[in-house]
């Protein structure tokens, strides 16, 4: 049953998708929103109590909507960030329909059909914003292991949620960084396995690291010019914001472990990468410095030296002789969180559209399959695709293609 037909359908209610329908709205273009959820659902439902938000107040912002601040270089909570997408969506005033998941996304002869529960939306043009965490990644290492309790990032709320003893947390990047230091903060003993990453400096020489990377330009880099590294920085809000340092979290009692190769009758197989793993971070976090240093010595900025953000701490001993095994019952580890990411999840489509890897085939946003958009991804354009600073210059590019094609 053809419930209704509408130019273009844009699917996904968060940051994106209201950016979208803000965009569409300026040009015109009659577009319909559909959620599955509420307004910013993953912002409610898949972040823990305690997260802070990763970028600093001042640089939070959508298209001609500021963010509300009193602190300029503080870090919000998520409540912030949730009231902050609510009020954006009551200035944009989308029509939006929450409550309702499209079951399959399809072609038809005048463009796509949508299925939902109970009848079908067609469109001419489909704009997928869902976002780039959509299926949470979780290794079945340990599906076998009786009365440990697991969850993935997404899942973890606080401390209190996890049963006595100690926490294995599989995963050091800015997810898997915060919730270790809350964890350790909260009085667990803590085991972190560190694989490959990209550690940044939260502010150096008096400013933050997005600061740096605007002033440079560098978060103005093209998806062409990306490097082979698909890493995402290793960067923390909490407490105030600061550089997460591995050494620092060692020397407050958390153990670093290498990466979790495997388990047999629960006994953890560790991978001798830890110390590679550090070294690697910290020569990603030496070369950034030294790009900054050079940028400011090239244009004659005021910004003075910073030698302690070189510093570095002793190595710690479950670095300098790193783990090769862990016994779970010994440690007295019973829990385990999943840091391991996230990939896409693109099953609902019934549009042969992705390469490979599983990747959507795009060229900034628009598809190979005419009519066919993707909104906030990382890296769709840029560097800052996937920022809530950055998401509107995207929007804009596509409503424009959408608009052409009229």
């Amino acid at each position: 049953m053809l419930e209704q037909r509408i130019d273009t359908l844009v699917i996904g209610g968060g940051q994106a998708g209201l950016t979208m329908s803000h965009r569409l709205k300026q040009r015109g273009i009659d577009h319909l929103v559909l959620e599955r959820g509420r307004i910013a659902e993953r912002w409610r439902s898949e972040r823990w109590d305690g997260l802070m938000f990763q970028f600093p107040n001042w640089s939070v912002r959508l298209p001609e909507f500021a963010f509300p601040h009193r602190d300029p270089d503080g870090f919000s909570a998520t409540a912030d960030i949730i009231a902050f997408i609510e009020d954006y969506a009551a200035f944009v005033a989308p029509p939006i329909r929450c409550g309702v998941e499209v079951l399959r996304l399809r072609r038809d002869a005048a463009g796509f059909l949508a299925e939902i529960a109970g009848g079908n939306i067609a469109a001419r043009n489909v704009v997928i914003a869902t976002g780039p965490y959509q299926r949470p990644l979780r290794p079945a290492l340990l599906d076998e292991h009786p009365g440990l309790f697991q969850v993935h990032a997404s899942s973890y709320k606080n401390p209190a949620q996890l049963p006595e003893g100690a926490v294995l947390v599989v995963g050091a990047g800015a997810s898997g960084a915060q919730i270790a230091e809350e964890l350790m903060r909260a009085g667990r003993r803590v085991f972190l396995s560190v694989g490959r990453h990209n550690r940044l400096p939260r502010r150096y020489r008096g400013r933050d690291l997005f600061w740096w990377l605007a002033e440079m330009g560098i978060d103005q880099t093209p998806i062409e010019q990306r490097g082979p590294s698909r890493l995402l920085p290793v960067i923390s809000g909490a407490y105030g914001g600061h550089t997460v340092d591995f050494r620092r979290f060692a020397a407050d009692g958390v153990t670093l472990l290498g990466r979790v190769a495997a388990a047999h009758e629960g006994v953890l197989e560790i991978t001798p990468d830890l110390v590679t793993n550090i070294a690697n971070g910290d020569a990603y976090y030496d070369t950034f410095l030294g790009i900054v240093d050079d940028f400011v010595t090239a244009r004659g900025l005021d910004h003075p030296g910073d030698p302690l953000a070189r510093r570095r701490l002793p190595d710690p001993p479950c670095l300098a002789a790193p783990l090769r095994a862990v016994d779970l019952g010994a440690e007295r580890i019973g829990s385990v969180i999943w840091a391991t990411g996230y990939g896409l999840d693109l099953n609902w489509i019934d549009i042969p559209l992705v390469d490979a890897d599983g990747a959507p085939r795009h060229r900034h946003g628009v598809s190979d399959v005419p009519g066919l958009y993707f909104l906030g991804l990382q890296w769709l354009s840029k560097m800052k695709s996937s920022f809530l600073s950055g998401v509107g210059d995207d929007a804009a590019a596509l409503a424009d293609h959408i608009a052409a094609r009229s």
